[in-house]
């Protein structure tokens, strides 16, 4: 968890969020209204909470090709990219996002994420000419909807990412600042609600110990399926290429006539039986409730799910796909 309280929770109607995004805004009034004006593309949302890290030298994308899932080798300036590092078993171990500015390449992760991942990047290091530093507590980062301005005098701009929008790197001091000129705010409610239409994970929230990338889509975002050898490839590649991963993720619309969403860890049921957990859950802004689930892969893609915990009412969920679980039938058949 971030130990960094943001300056931007003492805009008007500013409410801490919990949890893991302690440290910046849940939001400023109205989530909901918040969503809408992040979507017509206005206003800006408040990442501080988030690990940074940068690694600068003229081997770095070559050694973090080497290295992660993702294919750094010719990375562009400007241009962003998901990478994982994974278990020599292909379980996720680390999830980073980030972009070159030519000379360094900044990332963040999850808040609390860095120290671990800084210290195992250091080891990988040997006679690589590259340089890993915890930026944390110097640098923040800002969400924005749309793609970056030309004329921004943010110091690093993340092109288009999956939710539409793109990431700025900025000195923490200039927050404030950045802020009078940005808009309005939106809290880190809008942004998961978002980001759960988007069907885009997050590691810790959406998945366990035992979460490999093929069950979470991450499987051409933040894995290159055309890259050499790195650490848990062998996983990757046998379960893409021969079989259909364990579990699969999926977007949940939640019955909306229950008043609470359902917490990280409540268990998903199929019938009688448990098929998987909640991930994360938020109200959005159209759809009602929503949440993403990992759940087993041969559950029936119509079947109606139940969300459950003991001390609250059971939810009802309808599933929308986003892995296919015959993902590897095509291959298999052909044996």
């Amino acid at each position: 968890m971030s130990l960094t309280r943001s300056p931007l929770l003492d805009l008007p109607g500013a409410v801490e969020a919990d949890g893991l995004d302690a440290g910046v805004a849940a939001h400023y009034g109205s989530d909901l209204r918040e969503q809408r004006a992040l979507v017509a593309g206005q206003g800006f949302v408040d990442l501080s909470h988030r690990d940074v890290v940068t690694i600068t030298g003229p081997d770095r994308l070559t050694w973090l090709h080497a290295l992660t899932t993702q294919y750094f080798e010719g990375l562009r300036p400007g241009t962003s990219t998901t990478a994982l590092l994974l278990s020599p078993t292909g379980h996720i171990e680390h999830a980073m996002y980030g972009v070159d500015d030519g000379e360094t390449f900044w990332l963040h992760t999850e808040p609390g994420a860095a120290a671990a991942l800084v210290e195992w990047l250091q080891k990988m290091v040997f006679m690589s000419r590259v340089e890993i530093t915890d930026v944390t507590t110097d640098y923040a980062i800002i969400w924005r909807p749309g793609t970056p301005s030309s004329t921004s005098s943010a110091l690093v701009r993340s092109g288009a990412d999956s939710l539409g929008g793109h990431e700025v790197f900025l000195p923490r001091g200039e927050l404030s600042a950045f802020a009078e000129e940005a808009g309005p705010p939106a809290g880190v409610w809008a942004y998961e609600a978002l980001r759960i239409e988007a069907g885009a994970p997050r590691l810790g929230l959406d998945t366990d110990e035992r979460a490999i990338p093929n069950e979470l889509g991450w499987l051409g975002v933040g894995v290159h399926l055309d890259k050499g050898c790195y650490r848990g490839q062998e996983t990757v590649a046998r379960v893409h290429n021969l079989g259909r991963p364990p579990r699969r993720l999926v977007r949940l619309l939640l019955d909306g006539s229950v008043d609470h969403l359902p917490a990280h860890g409540y268990a998903v049921r199929a019938g009688e039986k448990q098929v998987g957990f909640i991930g994360s859950a938020a109200r959005h802004h159209e759809y009602g409730p929503i949440a993403l689930a990992l759940i087993k892969r041969n559950v029936d893609p119509a079947a109606l799910l139940e969300v459950v915990a003991e001390d609250q009412p059971t939810v009802t969920a309808t599933q929308e796909l986003l892995v296919d679980p015959e993902v590897g039938l095509h291959v298999r058949s052909r044996l």
